[in-house]
């Protein structure tokens, strides 16, 4: 495998995986979240190969937000990890990932070249807490797969309402997972998010 050129770690099922599924983290996070261990290793446990890897901000130092302007290398390590899944599988490959993170692939995706068959968002960061009018919504329509949100009802970065909207711009189909009582890092005692997440991309997939 090719994971040192994207800093790749991968969670491998039990027999031949039916696909792919990279996952890559938020703002202020890494590879090493928890939340990105436990939704990987729900995926191995289906069969599937995931990888969750740090995108090129995150590689050029340990700790701290994207820099002004990382966000363009960034897609390019998104698409770069798309290609490596893709030299992986003749199977289906399905990206995405953690507030940030998330957001950049499905921007990756809704621009030119970068094929996946199903995109999964955690916790999509709409706006910035208290500016709902700054929504970070302009190439939702140009998004033509399946598009799995997967979304705290207490996450201050969007209300299920607005996410609702906003997942209606996509053009693919669509489908929203509502974790009661969540904020940003997802956090239930309640629900079993990696689950959820999961059975919904399925879902789609087929």
């Amino acid at each position: 495998m090719h994971l040192d050129d994207i800093a790749g770690i991968a969670h491998e099922p039990a027999g031949d995986p039916a696909g792919v599924v990279l996952l890559t983290h938020g703002a202020g996070g890494s590879s090493d979240a928890p939340m990105l261990v436990r939704i990987c290793d729900e995926w191995a446990g289906r069969g599937w190969l995931a990888i969750r890897y740090n995108l090129p901000f995150r590689r050029a130092r340990p700790k701290g937000p994207p820099r002004q302007g990382a966000a363009a290398t960034d897609r390019e390590g998104v698409a770069e990890a798309v290609s490596v899944a893709r030299g992986l599988t003749d199977g289906p490959v399905i990206a995405g990932g953690h507030s940030y993170g998330g957001r950049m692939t499905s921007m990756t995706v809704a621009g030119d070249g970068v094929a996946v068959d199903v995109l999964t968002l955690f916790s999509y960061p709409l706006h910035p807490p208290g500016k709902p009018e700054r929504a970070r919504t302009e190439h939702l329509p140009r998004i033509g797969v399946p598009t799995v949100f997967t979304h705290g009802t207490a996450d201050p970065f969007g209300s299920i309402d607005e996410l609702t909207a906003a997942a209606a711009l996509v053009g693919g189909p669509t489908e929203l997972v509502e974790i009661t009582g969540a904020r940003h890092d997802l956090g239930s005692k309640t629900l079993d998010v990696p689950k959820l997440a999961v059975d919904a991309a399925l879902r789609l997939l087929a």
